[in-house]
């Protein structure tokens, strides 16, 4: 089944420059504003308001400018030792603590990396754009064989460029063992241009998203050509059924679909099982713009849909509308200065995992743990600790808790950590 709509009078907030944005976008986000973490969110939003963000080549790895570095962090550091003083001021105050910790969790499992794991390399593997985990704990890694998302893949309406080449000839959707990372099966030879994110279902239907497509797809259990299609080949739109650049997928157990739509409309589409339509994030009404919703991750026991807004470097928590309790919920938003640009999110329980990726020189990329609840960091951990400028792109934790798997597009890598209890610290 294939769905496509014609153009809607429907026009999402287009997703703003930094220097064409507003406070008034920021405005409306709940718990966040009765927090000390109004005033880094409102310094970040004059900061950009101020300074042109300027992005590097390559639509999923750019980074900021330097002087953006500098400017960010002194002015940030300005409101956090409020360095602002009046002139009566004889001292500064004390410094606020980074990250925000929370005080609610006696300790909590860190992921650490698995040395040597795969044990020999995955042949013809290129960019990891995506990594789930199917029904029975195996991880399922979606790749990009010999394609290249770079600054040549598209031009300014984000039309792809290189159609003529052809889909990638290599099997491009790869399972693996969990206990020795080798091969066990492998599909998608022929289909995809330029694979981005994957997720496998409740009931082991897996779900992928081609940006250069422009389309999401669901393939039944051990299916070849998908059961369902959105989107438009290689046309993108602002309809409610035409997507641009689709990077994620959440599906709940009672089968409703989420899909982050993505780079250019920067938008949730909440569809039904069926296909229907039902939701879009966020709605005209609404104060909670989105620039580039990355990943998703819904926390199904709170009615949350959870999603990594990268390019504001935060994660934002919403009703998922599951059920009446989520449509009355207020948004949680975790918004701290050493988050940066958040690529990907997964969930075990109520905590989240988050991977950021290159933001500033300034801002380490790694690993977060995240209370949603008390819109906090509770955790940092390492990546793999011999790789330098990686580019993780996509994260995945088991449904026991005790194995993660980041995926990366530079280099072209699925590394696999395993938990560790540790108590939480209030500061690193």
């Amino acid at each position: 089944m294939v769905f496509e709509e014609e153009e809607s009078h429907w026009h999402p907030r287009r997703r703003c420059s930094c220097n064409s944005c507003s406070t008034k976008h920021y405005i409306g986000l709940g718990p966040m504003w009765s927090s000390p973490l109004a005033i880094i969110s409102a310094a970040v939003v004059a900061i950009c308001m101020a300074v042109s963000v300027v992005l590097l080549p390559g639509g999923d790895a750019g980074r900021l400018e330097p002087a953006m570095d500098r400017t960010f962090y002194d002015q940030i550091r300005g409101v956090l030792y409020n360095e602002e003083k009046s002139p009566t001021d004889s001292a500064p105050s004390p410094p606020v603590s980074l990250p925000l910790s929370s005080q609610t969790l006696p300790n909590i499992n860190r992921p650490v990396e698995v040395e040597g794991w795969p044990n020999s390399p995955i042949p013809r593997l290129g960019q990891v754009s995506g990594v789930a985990i199917n029904t029975v704990g195996q991880p399922v890694i979606f790749h990009r064989g010999s394609r290249v998302w770079d600054e040549k893949s598209f031009n300014e309406t984000y039309h792809y460029q290189h159609v003529e080449e052809g889909p990638i000839l290599s099997s491009t959707i790869v399972t693996l063992s969990p206990e020795t990372g080798e091969v066990l099966s492998s599909w998608g030879a022929g289909f995809f241009y330029m694979p981005h994110g994957i997720t496998v279902d409740h009931q082991g239907n897996v779900w992928v998203t081609d940006v250069a497509l422009h389309q999401v797809f669901k393939f039944s259990p051990g299916a070849l050509r998908p059961s369902l299609t959105f989107g438009k080949r290689f046309e993108n739109g602002k309809g409610y059924r035409t997507l641009c650049q689709p990077t994620s997928v959440a599906i709940a157990s009672g089968g409703d679909i989420f899909i982050a739509d993505g780079y250019c409309n920067s938008r949730v589409l909440k569809y039904s099982s069926r296909g229907e339509l039902l939701r879009v994030f966020p709605h005209a009404n609404e104060f909670l713009s989105l620039q580039v919703p990355h990943s998703l991750a819904l926390l199904e026991e709170r009615d949350l849909i959870c999603i990594a807004d990268r390019e504001d470097m935060r994660v934002v928590c919403r009703g998922a509308e599951l059920s009446e309790k989520g449509k009355s919920q207020a948004p949680l938003t975790i918004q701290e200065p050493d988050l940066g640009r958040v690529y990907a999110i997964t969930n075990h329980g109520d905590l989240i995992y988050a991977v950021n990726g290159p933001t500033s020189p300034l801002i380490p990329v790694r690993g977060f743990t995240i209370n949603p609840m008390t819109e906090s960091i509770v955790d940092h951990w390492k990546l793999s600790k011999d790789v330098l400028n990686q580019v993780p792109h996509d994260i995945a934790v088991s449904e026991d808790g005790l194995s993660l798997y980041v995926a990366s597009i530079f280099p072209n890598r699925i590394a696999k950590y395993t938990m560790a209890s540790v108590v939480p610290l209030k500061s690193e």
